[in-house]
């Protein structure tokens, strides 16, 4: 039994300023202009919190061969060039095509990718994939923030997303969709799959599945999930910075061949979401109050998470405005992790450790977060920037920064890396000369997965009230595309 495997990432902000090429794919998939073939998938994901590390744990479970063709991404920015989506796409459909036949297909997709032609971009690579590969069985894993159409629920025979924010589970929902393919090809079960959209967006801080409401209505997914009958469940709670016609909530139910019993629990699922849509809307603290309150209680570990410029969300991550208030307030026992700038990271990594220089920092990509900050600085640490993530995020997954250096600017630990990452993981502060649970305030370029980590040890969380293209703040964007009436924006 063959199941080919193809995975193509990308979460698209369309309120950035820029497109995303070809080259940011080829860097951030870190394979070589190959875009990650067959033996690089295996021995890049094999053991990782990670989708493609879920198929390859299910098929050899359950003695499948899987066959990965591609798996690439790039890190989340502004919609894909036409340039690049049809490379990626010529790439994917040769790939696939030469290792036909085969008893099914696995889709390792994000479901909020924009393109400059298509703003539906999954069902536009559904659509190619099956004119190629016919109708053989096929399953879509998709990240927990996908925007999905009822063009991409009609082509996948079950869409799986994640059920966790941080994605702590990506590795379960990959292995659940091996196993379930592995059934649906010996003909074991037929899925019958139901499809809500409901009006409703949501900003990221609270889709949070550590924190309430979503906290609940995950226990209730996996109850409902546990009912005789039933295959799968997702919740689907939508990319609000991408202001595309199907933005937003979804729920989907999978039956073993029951649609009356999928479309029954699917409408109760989507009526309980609606009911908490009051309770999903976040509320904001300015970096002021949260440096009071760090003053007020000098004992606790403190966050902020600066999540209007979390580079996770299409963000430029070299916003300026929380550094320039602590410097201010003459703050003490602060670390910022991290803030993209390029030019500083390598002028600073080569000078030595202990020098002083004179620098611009930040505030390099646009005028929407922040200006940047002219000061004198003491280098106190470099790194290479290349670690392997330890926290439940994306635990076993080696990475890079690019050149790194700590900075110490004016009694302020600062975090200064040559390439856009969320600082999710604490091991990106170890690494970087910083002891983050020795901090008094950790100001966090993330939204939300940083809570897979830091959460174990922070006594204080803040969701920031800051500018940026990645605000939780409805009344900070105009939709132009968005279809009408979506609570609580149209």
């Amino acid at each position: 039994m063959k199941v080919i495997s193809a995975g193509i990432q990308h979460e698209s902000n369309t309120f950035c300023n820029d497109t995303t090429p070809i080259d940011d794919w080829i860097r951030d998939s870190e394979c070589g202009d190959d875009l990650s073939g067959f033996d690089v998938v295996f021995d890049r994901f094999r053991d990782t919190n990670t989708v493609h590390g879920g198929y390859i744990s299910g098929a050899e479970e359950v003695g499948m061969e899987l066959v990965p063709v591609i798996n690439c991404r790039a890190q989340p920015s502004g919609p894909i060039s036409d340039e690049a989506f049809e490379a990626i796409m010529e790439k994917t459909l040769k790939r696939i095509s030469e290792n036909l036949p085969a008893d099914g297909i696995l889709m390792d997709l994000h479901g909020a990718m924009v393109t400059e032609s298509y703003e539906d971009a999954e069902a536009e690579i559904l659509r190619r994939v099956r004119e190629v590969t016919g109708d053989i069985p096929l399953i879509m894993t998709l990240d927990l923030h996908a925007n999905i159409s009822q063009f991409s629920a009609d082509r996948a025979d079950v869409i799986i997303g994640y059920d966790t924010y941080p994605h702590v589970d990506m590795a379960e929902r990959g292995h659940e969709a091996a196993l379930l393919i592995k059934r649906m090809i010996d003909g074991d079960v037929k899925p019958t799959q139901t499809f809500r959209q409901l009006p409703m967006l949501t900003m990221p801080p609270m889709q949070c599945t550590l924190r309430e409401p979503m906290q609940t209505v995950i226990r209730e997914l996996h109850e409902l999930e546990s009912r005789p009958g039933v295959l799968t469940a997702t919740i689907s709670m939508g990319f609000p910075f991408a202001d595309i016609r199907d933005a937003g909530v979804s729920v989907l139910v999978t039956t073993d061949n029951d649609i009356a019993l999928a479309d029954s629990l699917c409408d109760e699922i989507a009526s309980r979401l609606w009911d908490l849509r009051e309770d999903l809307q976040p509320n904001l603290t300015s970096i002021e109050d949260v440096i009071s309150y760090s003053n007020e209680h000098p004992d606790e570990v403190v966050v902020f998470a600066d999540g209007s410029d979390n580079p996770g969300g299409g963000a430029p991550c070299d916003g300026t405005v929380a550094l320039h208030a602590l410097i201010k307030a003459e703050h003490c026992g602060a670390a910022v992790g991290l803030i993209c700038d390029p030019a500083v990271a390598e002028f600073a990594y080569g000078k030595p450790i202990g020098s002083e220089i004179d620098i611009e920092l930040g505030a390099k990509s646009d005028d929407r977060h922040g200006s940047p900050v002219s000061c004198r600085a003491v280098i106190k640490h470099k790194h290479d920037g290349w670690f392997t993530y330890k926290g439940s995020m994306a635990r076993g997954l080696r990475t890079t920064m690019g050149k790194t250096v700590l900075l110490d600017i004016d009694g302020i630990d600062v975090v200064v890396a040559s390439e856009r990452r969320q600082l999710l993981d604490s091991e990106m502060f170890r690494v970087a000369g910083v002891e983050p649970t020795e901090k008094r305030l950790l100001i966090l370029k993330s939204a939300v997965h940083f809570r897979a980590d830091f959460q174990t040890f922070a006594d204080a969380i803040f969701d920031a009230d800051t500018p940026g293209i990645h605000r939780p703040d409805f009344s900070a964007f105009t939709y132009k595309r968005l279809r009408d009436g979506v609570y609580p924006v149209t």
